[in-house]
């Protein structure tokens, strides 16, 4: 069985896609994430579906999108922040070559700001980053090989310690 190349977990802002797609392309491999699994599979926006369908419908189809994305994919891999909330998801990541990157709030909120729609982020969004990172920071370390700090390095540099800490180096 294969299995993807790199795994990046984080909360939103820390640069998974972004830093993804630099791995990616030193790899000479794809980047898939799965939030965009999920949104082609529910043929609708991660907030719309937040809205219409609930917080249960989307983290069920986003479990189903990290099953088939381990399953299937051998390139790089970039998991939405909450992927790590269900016990099976991290139970299946344990032993993959998963990277958490750490981010602090002010860098996230310089990165990506609180105003664009994230729905578990609509009310108080950074007292909510908050409170979101200590739910899932020992989360996020259990299944990850190691944890790559974010703040104050540009993607490449991440990708660069992304690759050092799980010891792989393009040819």
């Amino acid at each position: 069985m294969s299995t993807p190349a790199v795994i990046l977990v984080g909360p939103p802002g820390s640069g998974k896609t972004t830093v993804g797609a630099v791995i990616a392309g030193r790899l000479g491999v794809e980047l898939r994430d799965t939030d965009a699994d999920v949104e082609r599979a529910a043929g609708k926006p991660i907030p719309e579906i937040f809205l219409e369908d609930g917080e249960p419908r989307f983290r069920a189809w986003e479990a189903e999108a990290v099953r088939r994305a381990v399953a299937e994919h051998t390139g790089v891999l970039a998991l939405g922040g909450g992927a790590v909330l269900d016990p099976a998801t991290r139970a299946l990541l344990l032993g993959l070559p998963v990277v958490f990157l750490d981010v602090a709030l002010a860098e996230a909120v310089r990165r990506v700001g609180l105003d664009v729609p994230r729905p578990l982020l609509a009310v108080n969004p950074r007292q909510r980053w908050r409170t979101l990172m200590e739910e899932r920071r020992p989360w996020y370390t259990e299944v990850a090989r190691a944890v790559v700090p974010t703040a104050d390095r540009t993607p490449d540099e991440v990708a660069t310690a992304v690759l050092d800490a799980l010891e792989r180096h393009p040819a």
